[in-house]
């Protein structure tokens, strides 16, 4: 297998029957294992007001991670920026990367703005159906439309409380370039007055773009020359959209001669394909607990799991995600892996691993990264 390096996107997930606290000493104890093992960066993702995920101010948790270890590239898988002030960002950022230089990485994230395409996409035509096809062995699912997840009351309820009464986030492109200006030093208002964040400014962060499809944030990382980071985990249906769209995007820039994209996947590795399927057996109802509106639940046991109800529709819902997950032995979640590198031309692999217990979730990282390695 060529040497392509592994990298961890964690949600702190808070298994059926624990607590919180459990979920982020376990996200502590996973980083410091994984260091050992080999994994190149590890990356918190930003989830609000979901009883299973505890990832919901990744600043925090990479303060901690980084001090419990001492090479590994911690950062945000990512930042929503719709909700946040870009000198906010830089601030916080800029104090991590001021603590521990070189190894902190700053993804940031498009949001704030899909309601608004949630209206239009379900005032539009219904497209044709899409039948899921393979390209060189790697599995393309046919898209899942969030309209109805994003124009939920629930959405709504959240969106209320992590915006400012009234506030309007502005575009991304220009919420992204403010970031850069002020990591540069070389921010100005529309009147020509300057700003300088402090912490932040002269720092040596790196800067990412995340993205699920082959839209803005795509053209963006590549126009901007940033590394860019695509959701084969959230947005199957995309993958190949999304990096020929960075790809063909990109301009060399200070931070890159050429283009660099990881690419993320849902895995659980086991001893053996049947020991894997088992502990993956609770990933659909949580999928499920997820786009059916209510948020990511508690992650429930295979026990758990097998007595939820569970109905054709369900099943649909979540079908592509289910079928993309990499589930097996070391050795066939790492063949399926390199399929993904290979279709893709990922410079890099972004995994993630949930399983109700968290010693097999330690041991799944352990597996891979061994096989991948060997």
């Amino acid at each position: 297998m060529p040497s392509t390096p592994l990298s961890i996107l964690d949600l702190s997930p808070v298994p059926a029957g624990g607590t919180v606290t459990d979920a982020l000493r376990n996200t502590v104890d996973l980083a410091r294992r994984s260091e050992q093992s080999g994994y190149h960066r590890y990356w918190l993702a930003e989830h609000h007001l979901a009883a299973g995920v505890a990832s919901s101010a990744p600043a925090v948790l990479i303060g901690q991670i980084a001090a419990a270890t001492s090479v590994l590239r911690v950062g945000s898988g990512a930042v929503q920026v719709g909700h946040r002030t870009a000198l906010s960002v830089v601030e916080e950022f800029g104090t991590l990367a001021a603590l521990y230089p070189g190894r902190i990485d700053l993804g940031l994230g498009r949001s704030g703005q899909r309601r608004v395409e949630a209206a239009r996409e379900s005032a539009a035509p219904t497209p044709p159906p899409v039948a899921a096809r393979v390209v060189d062995g790697l599995l393309i699912p046919p898209p899942f439309s969030y309209a109805s997840v994003l124009a939920s009351p629930r959405f709504a309820l959240s969106t209320a409380l992590l915006h400012q009464p009234g506030a309007q986030p502005p575009p991304f492109a220009e919420q992204v370039a403010d970031v850069l200006a002020l990591l540069r030093g070389d921010y100005t208002d529309a009147d020509g007055l300057d700003a300088h964040a402090v912490p932040g400014e002269g720092t040596d962060l790196q800067v990412w773009l995340l993205g699920s499809s082959g839209g803005e944030s795509a053209q963006l990382a590549g126009a901007l020359g940033l590394p860019f980071a695509a959701n084969y985990h959230v947005s199957p249906s995309s993958i190949l959209d999304a990096v020929a769209a960075y790809r063909a995007a990109f301009q060399p820039s200070a931070a890159l001669a050429e283009p660099y994209v990881v690419v993320s996947a849902d895995v659980v590795v086991a001893e053996t394909d049947d020991t894997a399927r088992r502990l993956a057996a609770p990933y659909g109802p949580w999928v499920r607990s997820i786009r059916s509106g209510a948020g990511a639940m508690p992650f429930p046991s295979p026990e758990q799991a097998a007595v939820l109800p569970w109905t054709d529709a369900d099943r649909h819902l979540v079908a592509d995600r289910v079928d993309t997950q990499f589930v097996g032995s070391p050795g066939t979640v790492a063949e399926r892996l390199g399929t993904l590198r290979d279709v893709t031309a990922a410079d890099e692999l972004l995994v993630t691993t949930i399983t109700h217990a968290h010693a097999d979730r330690v041991r799944s990282y352990e597996l891979l990264a061994k096989e991948w390695s060997d």
